[in-house]
């Protein structure tokens, strides 16, 4: 086998898995490998997409979720609960979105120790366009079929529920 045209790297991770008597965890590590890979290509195209809008996919995901939410607007904590990362990194997006002029911090109408994060109109506008093109050149075709991608994802869900994720 050569490194040329239709090489798969992770095929020869198998063999060598398997030559050195770790055959019993070649599923797990192809799996792990394979899904880091997966990771690389989908992200590769998702941060194309995003290029011309000058966001990240954390950035894009901050201000989707504030654009889906009922009044525009989430206390920071909250946002970091629903994207599922800390708030050190949701407040460091906030501070490139509010930069830029997407977002703006305002405090809570009746919780003084709580600051709110908000979208602006520029904001909507901008995720409105951002979706549109991750809509089409990204989720609309992500290389497999839809109903692979439905089991891929329930895949998915159940590693995540096995490791505690929700």
């Amino acid at each position: 086998m050569t490194d040329g045209p239709g090489f798969d790297p992770i095929a020869r991770a198998r063999e060598n898995w398997v030559a050195a008597g770790w055959g019993d965890v070649v599923p797990g590590m192809v799996a792990v490998t394979s899904v880091m890979r997966a990771h690389q290509i989908l992200l590769a195209r998702v941060e194309s997409a995003l290029r011309p809008f000058d966001l990240s996919f954390s950035r894009f995901e901050l201000l989707r979720l504030l654009a889906f939410s009922r009044t525009g607007a989430l206390p920071i904590t909250k946002a970091s609960v629903r994207l599922q990362v800390h708030v050190t990194s949701v407040t460091h997006a906030i501070r490139r979105l509010e930069s830029v002029g997407l977002v703006h911090r305002t405090p809570h109408p009746t919780d003084g120790r709580t600051t709110l994060v908000a979208i602006t109109d520029i904001g909507r506008s901008t995720v409105e366009e951002a979706t549109t093109v991750l809509n089409r050149d990204v989720f609309a075709d992500i290389g497999i079929s839809p109903d692979d991608a439905t089991h891929l994802a329930e895949i998915i869900e159940s590693l995540r529920r096995s490791a505690g994720d929700f």
